[in-house]
Order: structure tokens, then C-alpha cells, then sequence
């Protein structure tokens, strides 16, 4: 191994006798048919090519180190194998539908409607209701940070909603799913 780590294609070669049919054979066993064990014995000799320098013979014999590669070699391409394709019929993979003129100035009428229910509220209103729904932020977690009663972070969202739910009608319902 020391004189394939130095580029030695005699040393290569004698190992390659020795080897290339042993390992393709091991990969026939395990159920890989023929052409797959070629390309994997070849890409196991390729690998012991270009890495024998990081061959150790104090933790293991060449042999070790050749099979130990060759089934890693087989894992991957079990692994490979039994990976299922992806159905680009799913409707993960579908782009959505572009929306319509009218949906999209309804959209646009609807957040002009909200900036104004937002720039109509108290500032502590405000201040907690974009934490909850812009930051993502739990009840709990904005009356901490703000030194706040749990109750009182909870009413002034709900004095919040009922002042947008004025502004906004039904379309404060569909938005939040809350009624």
C-alpha cells in the first residue's frame, strides 16, 4: 500500500489482480447485479488509487481496508436504489395559480384596511399584536419581555381584534380563523 500511496502502477496493478474480482464477487453475493458490482468494484479501485496514503497498517491489513471501502461502496448503492423518486404529480411540487385581477386589488384592499385598523390602535395594542403575529412570539413570551401581566398582554389582543374586527368585518375572520 505504501508503493500505491507513492504512485506505483506496478504496485497498483498486482493489487488490482489480487483484488478487483474478489471485491466484485463480495457485491455479486449481496444481491447487486452484475453491471452495478462492475461500477462498484471499479469505484472501490479508484478509491484505494487515490487515497492509499491514508492507509493505516497498524488498524488493519490491506484486505480489511479494501472490503471495508467495498462495503461502503455496496451501502451507498443499496441506498440509492431503494431511495423512491420524487412524484411531481403531488401537489407539493405544483406551482400555485397565479390570483386574478380582482382577487389581487381585494388582497391589496383588504391590507390597505388593516394598515389603517393597525395605525388606529393604542401603541400598547399595537406593540403586542405585532409581536404575537409578526414575530411569532407566544403570549407568555411578549408579557415577559414587556414585564406585563399574562391577562392583561391577553386583553389587549382581544381589544385589538374586536377594534380590527370593526375595521376588517368578515375579513378579519377569514384571515385569523377565529370568530
Amino acid at each position: 500500500m505504501a508503493l500505491i500511496a507513492a504512485r506505483d502502477r506496478a504496485a497498483f496493478a498486482e493489487m488490482f489482480g489480487r483484488y478487483a474480482h474478489r471485491v466484485k464477487a463480495y457485491v455479486l453475493r449481496s444481491g447487486i447485479g452484475s453491471g452495478d458490482a462492475d461500477e462498484i468494484a471499479q469505484d472501490v479501485m479508484v478509491i484505494v488509487w487515490s487515497r492509499a496514503e491514508t492507509f493505516d497498517p497498524a488498524r488493519a491489513a490491506p484486505s480489511t481496508w479494501i472490503f471495508t471501502i467495498a462495503r461502503n461502496r455496496r451501502i451507498d448503492h443499496l441506498r440509492r436504489a431503494h431511495r423512491p423518486s420524487p412524484d411531481f404529480t403531488d401537489p407539493a411540487f405544483q406551482l400555485e395559480a397565479e390570483p386574478d385581477g380582482a382577487d389581487q386589488m381585494a388582497a391589496a384592499e383588504r391590507d390597505a384596511r388593516l394598515r389603517a385598523g393597525l395605525a388606529g390602535l393604542g401603541p400598547e395594542q399595537r406593540e403586542i399584536l405585532l409581536a404575537a403575529f409578526y414575530d411569532g412570539r407566544s403570549h407568555a413570551e411578549i408579557a415577559a419581555r414587556l414585564g406585563l401581566p399574562l391577562g392583561t398582554v391577553k386583553s389587549r389582543i382581544r381589544l385589538a381584534f374586536r377594534h380590527l374586527r370593526g375595521i376588517l368585518g368578515d375579513d378579519l375572520v377569514e384571515e385569523s380563523g377565529d370568530d
